[in-house]
């Protein structure tokens, strides 16, 4: 496990550098991970306007700012991402905002594909769903949480789907984007902040 989390950090980027890669393997016509193809090429931008627009007018509450500014312990937030990834779309530019409100956060993105030992230690049920957060001591590197690949509402809303349908389609995608867009990333931003408080006890209880 130390060993997959030290390879994963080693490969990690910034939000900035992951979005570069995206948007420079987008130019050239191919997509993050092993997979290429044009759909993924399609999804990968449709998410490159997502981030930006979510980049603009996604804002963090007041209530998680201050429990964001309350944080005292130092942490690394490890994200397993890819460009076409919609969750991930969705999910990341609320991280980057969220880590923008604290000097103690140092978020890191890594691509699934490239990681594979790590994203095996956080499957969701037997799957490589991403996005998925895992919460980091800064200094030690132990593993003090995860999260993801998605908010309660939007899992409850895909599970639903599923049972009812016995499938995952392009509808039911539409209705996941549109339960982010309604949404506003509040609760994300909730979860994250709630899971930062268990970690920061968890942290207390250790030290």
């Amino acid at each position: 496990m130390k060993l997959a989390v030290a390879q994963g950090l080693q490969k990690s980027h910034t939000y900035l550098q992951y979005r570069s890669i995206v948007t420079k393997l987008l130019a050239s016509g191919k997509v993050s991970g092993n997979e290429q193809s044009q759909d993924l090429v399609h999804y990968t931008e449709l998410n490159e306007v997502r981030m930006n627009r979510l980049d603009k007018k996604m804002s963090i509450t007041e209530e998680n700012i201050q429990k964001l500014l309350n944080i005292k312990k130092h942490y690394v937030w490890l994200v397993l991402a890819e460009g076409w990834c919609g969750d991930a779309a969705q999910i990341l530019p609320i991280l980057d905002k969220m880590d923008s409100f604290s000097k103690n956060i140092d978020l890191r993105i890594a691509f699934r594909d490239e990681n594979e030992a790590l994203m095996n230690l956080f499957l969701t049920n037997g799957n490589k769903a991403i996005p998925k957060l895992i919460v980091l001591d800064k200094e030690t590197e132990d593993i003090l949480g995860s999260w993801g690949p998605r908010p309660k509402g939007a899992t409850n809303l895909i599970t639903s789907y599923k049972q009812q349908y016995g499938v995952v389609d392009e509808t039911a995608k539409t209705e996941l984007q549109l339960w982010y867009l309604h949404d506003k990333g509040i609760s994300t931003q909730n979860e994250i902040a709630d899971l930062m408080l268990k970690c920061e006890q968890l942290n207390h209880q250790t030290t």
